[in-house]
């Protein structure tokens, strides 16, 4: 039987998590803490359930605070730093595709420091350009544009190679940046493509699917994880859940179950987590209790992932050989408890009257 998969959380699921109609967040008491308290909260709390937490670099983790974190974290690990330059106005036009040089440079100056960081503590180093977009039509040249992202992203790679670290790009179609550049799983592939092409080994550079991400696309989660297993590029997954129009970070399977739950058997079918791949979940609880939102969240996906445990994989096997949708969902649903006893009592249940 297939162990568990690994999991991890973002720390931004528990500070005061606002919005543009409420800016000081519906969390204010987060506002006092400083990071290590923040941490030192949150693993008291969940304790063994979760196994470790994603930080972005610079703000919530740093050279100056790394230390601390680090000893309020444990037992748990830092399993990913990601880069958080997009909350930075400094970088309001982007940071590696900034029209000023002198802020492009930083920002890939930034993104090694990043990279040392994960270094130090063995983490994987996580790239959401976010910024890295535009807002109108005409506002940029695209080809120059994208010639500057490809040869930061690939620069960074580079540096990540020399220092034995991960690198996953995550994409996103919108926010903050209203027109993201690596805005689907596709433009994902092709900039590890084009890092390739400028002669960077890529073999330590995957994706990070972002389950939301991938349905406000209406990309389908099982079917894009089964391509990127197969590429040997699905390197994370950030687990979480929405209605599909926005990034709503809800818990996992909120919504999309059925697609959630396609996604959990395609990872098992692929051995996820065979070689310490996680799942991490990227969780905004507005105005929800965070700690409970998280905990919540884990057993929704344990759940779900055990769910996937029960399907007759070998009989769906070749219902699919045969593109079979009705066996195919005659299996599933006896997976969930959809078995001949509920059905007679279907049947039972028209012949009462």
């Amino acid at each position: 039987m297939q162990s568990r998969v690994k999991n991890s959380v973002g720390i931004w699921a528990f500070g005061h998590n606002a919005t543009r109609f409420m800016p000081s967040g519906y969390h204010p008491e987060a506002h006092a803490e400083s990071m290590p308290d923040r941490v030192r909260r949150v693993v008291d709390s969940l304790g063994d359930l979760v196994d470790g937490y994603e930080f972005h670099y610079p703000g919530e983790v740093n050279e100056s605070t790394i230390e601390r974190v680090m000893d309020v974290l444990r037992p748990a690990d830092l399993y990913a730093v990601a880069l958080g330059l997009f909350s930075d106005p400094r970088y309001a036009k982007g940071s590696f595709i900034n029209p000023d040089p002198a802020v492009r440079k930083e920002s890939v100056e930034i993104a090694k420091r990043g990279v040392d960081l994960a270094s130090s503590v063995g983490a994987k180093f996580i790239i959401w350009p976010g910024g890295e977009g535009y807002n109108y039509s005409f506002q940029i040249r695209y080809g120059q544009v994208w010639d500057r992202f490809v040869s930061a992203i690939a620069e960074i790679v580079a540096h990540a190679n020399e220092r034995g670290v991960v690198v996953l790009l995550e994409h996103k179609n919108s926010e903050p940046a209203m027109r993201i550049l690596m805005r689907d799983i596709g433009m994902t592939m092709f900039v590890i493509r084009k890092v390739r092409e400028l002669g960077v080994n890529t073999d330590n550079l995957k994706i990070n699917m972002d389950w939301q991400h991938l349905i406000m696309n209406g990309e389908p989660l099982a079917e894009y994880a089964a391509l990127l297993a197969k590429e040997n590029l699905l390197g994370h997954n950030h687990g979480n859940s929405g209605w599909g129009t926005f990034d709503d970070d809800n818990m996992v399977g909120s919504s999309f179950f059925m697609q959630t739950l396609e996604l959990a058997l395609e990872l098992r079918r692929n051995g996820y987590g065979s070689n310490g791949e996680r799942v991490g979940f990227d969780l905004f609880p507005y105005t929800e209790d965070q700690i409970e939102a998280v905990r919540q969240n884990v057993y929704q996906w344990e759940f779900i992932d055990s769910l996937a445990a029960k399907i007759d994989s070998d009989t769906l096997a070749r219902a699919q050989e045969a593109h079979d949708a009705v066996g195919a969902s005659r299996i599933v649903f006896r997976a969930m408890g959809l078995g001949d006893e509920f059905v007679k009592s279907v049947h039972a249940s028209r012949n009462r009257g």
